[in-house]
C-alpha cells in the first residue's frame, strides 16, 4: 500500500511538473529582446511574430523596418510573403473538395487532368491525388523550379504540366523525400478544374473570407491594399539589397500568399480547433477526418532536432513530429530575400508565427525554439548562438569553396592573358523543360542568357577543362555555377550541364537537372 501511495505521489508531482512547465512563457519585454537580438544578430531588416494560446493571439508585433529602402516600420498587420505556408492552405482545399465528395485523396490525377504525365509510365498511371501533395514523387529536391524560379518565368500552367514528363526521376515512386514545389501546382489546378473556380478565388472565397483574413490575398498581385507591405532582401557581400518578387504567379498554390501574424493566427487557432472557427466554433472549413488525414505522417523524413524527437514526417501540407513529447505540426516558407515558419503544438493550444523579410532560415528557428523552450521549462539554451554559430560555419564552408573557384579563374585569366579555355561555345542550346539559353562570344568574353528566365544572365569564365564558370548580373541571387561542356569527335561543344558552385545555393536552383543540347551556332 505505501509502495502504491509512493508511485501515486511520483505520478501526481510529475503531472504537477509538467502543467508548471506548460504555463511558463516569455513576457512580452522577454519576446521583444529575443526578436531585437536576433535582428541584429542576422542581420534581418524586419520581424513580425504572433504567439497563439489557449484559442488567442497573445502577442502580435512587428520589429524593425520594412524596407531597408524606406525605413518604415514593420507591426502586426505588416504583409509578408509567407511562401510555402501557402502549401497548407492548397492541402486543406483539396480536403474540403474530398469533404464535398468531388475526389478522393487517392482518385488518380489522369482523372482529373488527362495530360498529366511523369517521366514513367506507371507512375504516371498510379499517381494519385495524395502524392502531389507529400513530397514522394521520385523526382529530385526542387526538380524543375526554374520554371517558376527566380523571376518572371514566361512558362504558361500547361506548358509547366507538359514538361513534367521530361523531369527524370532520381528514386523510385513513394520510396524517398525530396521537397517539390510543382506538384503542389498541379494540386493547385486540381481544386481549379474540381470545383470550376481558379485556384486563387477558391482559396481566398472558401478559406481566407470565412476565417476573416482580412487582409490576406492568394498573391502579392491579388493584395488590395500595398501600403504595408514588406521589401524581400538579400546579403550580397557585406551588405543587405533590397529584391523584387520571385515565383511567379503560375507558382501560387505552392508559395504565393501574401498576410501577416494577424491574420495567419486565425489560421492558426482555426488548425488547433481540428478545422473550426467563428463564433463558439460553429462553423467549419473541414470535418475532422480531413483534419485527421492531413496531419497524419505520410512520407518519413531523415533528420535531427535539438529536441527529444523520435520521428520526422511530412503530412499534406505539413511537416510532422514530435517535440519534447508534444506532437509538432509546423512549416516553412522561403521566397527571394523573404522567409517565414508557421508552429504548432496542438496538446499545448501553441502556435507560433515568424514572418522575416530576410532570406535567413536561422532567425526564424532561433526565435521558435527559444518560445517552445520556456514552453517546455528548458533553461540555459541560447537558440540565437546556437544557429548562429551553425550559420557562420556554414557560410565560411562556401566561402572557402567559391573562393577557390575564383582563385583558379583568375589564375587561368593571367597565364591565357583571357584568351584560354575551350573555343566555339557559342551557340543556342535547348534543355526539354527549361527551354533555350543562348551563349554569346562578346568582347569582353562569353555571356549567357535565358529566354524563359530573364534573370539567369551573366558572364561566363573559363574554369578547367571543358569547363566554365556563369556569375549571374543578379548578385543576391547567390547561385552562380559550373557550366560543363560536352564535345563531339571534333572536340566541338554539343551541349552543356550545370552544377551550383556554393553548397548554400537554394535548391529552387535546380541546375542539376538540366541537360541542354546545342541547337546551332551563332
Amino acid at each position: 500500500m505505501k509502495h502504491l501511495k509512493y508511485i501515486l505521489s511520483i505520478s501526481t508531482l510529475l503531472l504537477f511538473t509538467r502543467i508548471t512547465q506548460v504555463k511558463a512563457q516569455l513576457s512580452s519585454a522577454q519576446l521583444d529582446s529575443v526578436v531585437n537580438k536576433t535582428l541584429s544578430t542576422f542581420n534581418v531588416p524586419g520581424i513580425a511574430l504572433g504567439i497563439v494560446k489557449d484559442g488567442k493571439l497573445i502577442h502580435a508585433k512587428g520589429y524593425g523596418v520594412r524596407s531597408i529602402k524606406t525605413n518604415e516600420k514593420v507591426d502586426e498587420n505588416t504583409l509578408f510573403g509567407v511562401a510555402s505556408n501557402s502549401k497548407a492552405f492548397t492541402a486543406a482545399a483539396v480536403g474540403m473538395l474530398v469533404d464535398e465528395g468531388k475526389l478522393s485523396w487517392d482518385t488518380k490525377v489522369t482523372d482529373l487532368i488527362p495530360e498529366f504525365k511523369l517521366y514513367d509510365t506507371y507512375v504516371t498511371q498510379e499517381f494519385a491525388v495524395r502524392d502531389l501533395l507529400t513530397h514522394r514523387s521520385g523526382l529530385g529536391l526542387g526538380a524543375g523550379d526554374l520554371m517558376i524560379w527566380p523571376d518572371s518565368s514566361t512558362v504558361t500552367k500547361s506548358q509547366l504540366i507538359h514538361n513534367l514528363r521530361y523531369l527524370k526521376p532520381v528514386s523510385s515512386f513513394r520510396s524517398k523525400y525530396d521537397y517539390d514545389n510543382l506538384l503542389y501546382i498541379v494540386a493547385g489546378e486540381v481544386v481549379a478544374r474540381v470545383s470550376k473556380m481558379t485556384f486563387e478565388d477558391f482559396i481566398e472565397q472558401k478559406i481566407i473570407q470565412p476565417l476573416g483574413m482580412n487582409s490576406t490575398a492568394a498573391s502579392w498581385y491579388r493584395l488590395k491594399d500595398k501600403s504595408n507591405v514588406i521589401d524581400g532582401h538579400a546579403p550580397v557581400g557585406d551588405k543587405l539589397v533590397p529584391v523584387g518578387l520571385s515565383f511567379t504567379e503560375l507558382a501560387n498554390a505552392a508559395g504565393g500568399m501574401y498576410s501577416n501574424v494577424v491574420d495567419m493566427s486565425k489560421w492558426v487557432i482555426s488548425k488547433i480547433n481540428e478545422g473550426k472557427y467563428g463564433e463558439g466554433l460553429n462553423k467549419q472549413l473541414y470535418s475532422k477526418k480531413v483534419h485527421e488525414e492531413m496531419w497524419t505522417p505520410q512520407t518519413l523524413i531523415k533528420g535531427s532536432s535539438p529536441y527529444n524527437t523520435h520521428f520526422n514526417s511530412y503530412g499534406l501540407g505539413w511537416f510532422l513530429s514530435d517535440v519534447n513529447g508534444y506532437f509538432q505540426a509546423s512549416h516553412t516558407g522561403g521566397l527571394a530575400g523573404i522567409v517565414t515558419q508557421v508552429t504548432i503544438l496542438p496538446e499545448l493550444k501553441l502556435g507560433v508565427i515568424v514572418l522575416t523579410n530576410q532570406q535567413s532560415g536561422a532567425a526564424f528557428t532561433a526565435i521558435t525554439n527559444t518560445i517552445k523552450d520556456s514552453y517546455f521549462g528548458i533553461k540555459g539554451k541560447d537558440r540565437i548562438k546556437q544557429y548562429n554559430d551553425s550559420r557562420l560555419a556554414n557560410e565560411k564552408e562556401a566561402r572557402e569553396i567559391t573562393g577557390k573557384v575564383t582563385a583558379a579563374i583568375a589564375a587561368q585569366q593571367k597565364a591565357s592573358k583571357g584568351k584560354g579555355g575551350l573555343q566555339q561555345i557559342e551557340g543556342a542550346y535547348k534543355d526539354p523543360w527549361f527551354g533555350e539559353v543562348n551563349i554569346e562570344a562578346r568582347k569582353t568574353g562569353y555571356y549567357f542568357t535565358s529566354k524563359n528566365a530573364p534573370k539567369l544572365q551573366g558572364s561566363m569564365y573559363f574554369y578547367k577543362g571543358n569547363t566554365f564558370i556563369v556569375k549571374w548580373n543578379e548578385r543576391s541571387l547567390d547561385a552562380d555555377a559550373f557550366v560543363t561542356f560536352s564535345l563531339n569527335h571534333d572536340a566541338k561543344p554539343i551541349g552543356f550541364k550545370m552544377e551550383a558552385i556554393s553548397p548554400l545555393t537554394d535548391f529552387s536552383f535546380d541546375f542539376q537537372d538540366l541537360d541542354f543540347t546545342r541547337l546551332h551556332d551563332k
